[in-house]
């Protein structure tokens, strides 16, 4: 059990050392914990790639997970044996989880309007931030305010996937918002200021050690702040955080629900929604990929397929029929 945990907290001081997200490191330690129990506590440096493969096997066909769950375990367990233990596996197989093709959640722009209609505050904004530059959840809630431009028309998507940046459109619409929002942010900073112990807004280490002023300045605070400050896990200190995935998340499906839509919405259809009417006016696909940040232009033309679909150009035998 003692050498279970230390070599747990060993998993976490290189993630922290890598910068991971915080929500990385817990689901880490979460699949290496149980890899570890599913093999009766045995230490990983003692079995190898047939230990994996049975934990991988019995993921998918014991559990029935999906595709990218068992794929999230089988990075932990790399992870683990590339990162900590400095093993270098070799070529295994195991059952992978069956890969359903899917058809990603679109909303119409009256949809899209009525939704929004139904928001309020900083849940308006933040989905018409989803919808108008076509961010993810958590890219829109890390936002900060250095990373608007009011002079280029643009926002800036840091820390995005692959730890890459990339630039949006910012609509016209949302300035003034945007505006009032910064003022609001700077009021919380300078109330936070006044807290004893107060140390800033969260940022990645290296930036932090980098700039030790930065924490504390207004550039670098998020659009989208939390109520409070709250202790960060990692540091122990008093910092600022951003919004909770879960407020918009409740707030979105509240609104899709009151409005009568009975399509299964979340906050990421906005993205899909996004990218769907940019194609419907007329915008070329590269346009579309870059904005969305796609590495393969792949992933962005399951959209033209969505578009082609939204609108054949077949008229059903039903309608030839006089049922009325």
């Amino acid at each position: 059990m003692t050498k279970k945990i230390e070599l747990l907290d060993q998993v976490r001081q290189i993630i922290r050392t890598k910068n991971y997200m915080y929500k990385t490191e817990v689901s880490y330690i979460d699949w290496i914990y149980r890899f570890i129990m599913f093999h009766n506590n045995k230490h990983p440096k003692d079995i190898r790639e047939k230990e994996i493969s049975e934990f991988l096997t019995f993921l998918a066909v014991k559990r029935k997970v999906s595709a990218s769950t068992q794929y999230q375990a089988l990075n932990a367990l790399t992870f683990l044996y590339k990162e900590v233990l400095k093993i270098q596996l070799k070529d295994f197989s195991f059952k992978h989880s069956k890969v359903g093709e899917r058809v990603p959640v679109v909303l119409s722009r009256n949809e899209v309007k009525m939704v929004l209609s139904d928001l309020r505050g900083e849940a308006w904004l933040m989905a018409s931030l989803l919808y108008g530059c076509g961010l993810k959840l958590a890219e829109c809630l890390k936002l900060r305010v250095k990373d608007v431009d009011f002079d280029l028309n643009e926002i800036v998507v840091t820390n995005g996937k692959g730890d890459n940046d990339h630039r949006t459109i910012f609509p016209v619409l949302l300035k003034d918002q945007i505006k009032l929002r910064i003022n609001n942010t700077k009021i919380i900073l300078n109330n936070n200021l006044l807290i004893k112990g107060f140390n800033g807004v969260l940022m990645p280490e290296a930036l932090e050690r980098k700039y030790p002023n930065a924490p504390k300045e207004l550039a670098w605070q998020y659009l989208f702040p939390s109520r409070k400050p709250t202790i960060d896990p990692l540091s122990g200190e008093l910092k600022q955080h951003h919004r909770d995935e879960s407020f918009l998340q409740k707030a979105v499906k509240t609104a899709v629900k009151k409005v009568g839509i009975t399509k299964n919405a979340g906050c990421y259809t906005f993205r899909h929604s996004f990218a769907i009417h940019l194609l419907e006016d007329g915008y070329c696909i590269q346009i579309v990929q870059k904005l969305l940040s796609h590495k393969n232009i792949r992933t962005t033309k399951k959209y033209t397929h969505i578009l082609n679909q939204h609108k054949p150009n077949v008229r059903s035998p039903i309608d030839s029929l006089n049922l009325e």
